[in-house]
């Protein structure tokens, strides 16, 4: 089991739920993090202290017991891991490995898309959303904005800054911060992958359109607004 150094862990941890919240912990699918690119391997703890472990499709037995004191032990068919309280939240489980400063890192699956899929997309959304306060259901993480000015008159609107960003449901994808020029803002988005364009009229679902242009267009016609 593959485990990291996060500095980022004890700042958080007064965020975290209690090892013992077993609603949250039993029964879900947890990945964890590790050459996931190659092998998905997924833990599962049952409310009868059975650990199911998944590789790829192939399921290993072991077990699992909560020892009281936020503390875990995981017994497989090769080794026993005792672990110490790390951090526990919905979407992810960090566990430090006991008399180390080193952590094994779960994701759940239901928010798992291969694109939080190593360390540093893991510490980024955790800086994100318990240091920075970027609200996840927005769907903001790290910023590496450009200052963009694209000043046109003629359209009534402004492209004032670009930025990529990732949330969990939609992948990595770029936004397009949008100013009217009646003053209102707006966003439209590309994802990374297929580089198709879209914009969201609740925050979730994906509108897609020919190019940026006919997505900002949209995104107006949405907000009614209307341009020159």
């Amino acid at each position: 089991m593959k485990t990291y150094i996060a500095e980022i862990i004890p700042k958080i941890q007064r965020f975290s739920k209690k090892l013992d919240d077993m609603t949250l912990l039993t029964d879900q699918h947890w990945v964890s993090l590790g050459d996931i690119n190659q092998n998905k391997c997924v833990f599962i703890f049952r409310a009868n202290n059975q650990l199911l472990i998944s590789e790829n499709g192939i399921v290993e037995k072991g077990s699992w017991e909560y020892l009281g004191n936020q503390s875990l032990l995981l017994e497989t068919k090769d080794k026993s891991y005792l672990f110490k309280h790390g951090f526990f939240d919905e979407n992810v489980i960090a566990l430090k490995l006991d008399s180390t400063n080193s952590y094994a890192f779960f994701v759940n699956e239901t928010k798992y898309y291969k694109e939080l899929n190593n360390i540093e997309d893991i510490i980024r959304f955790l800086e994100n959303k318990y240091l920075k306060n970027i609200p996840f259901s927005v769907g903001f993480g790290s910023r590496k904005e450009e200052s963009i000015s694209r000043e046109n008159e003629h359209t009534g609107y402004s492209i004032i800054y670009e930025t990529e960003d990732y949330r969990f449901s939609w992948g990595r994808y770029y936004i397009f911060e949008i100013r009217f020029l009646n003053g209102k803002l707006g966003r439209v988005y590309k994802e990374k992958s297929s580089e198709r364009f879209f914009y969201s009229n609740n925050g979730s679902d994906k509108i897609y359109c020919n190019n940026l242009e006919d997505a900002i267009h949209k995104l107006a016609q949405h907000l009614e607004i209307k341009l020159e």
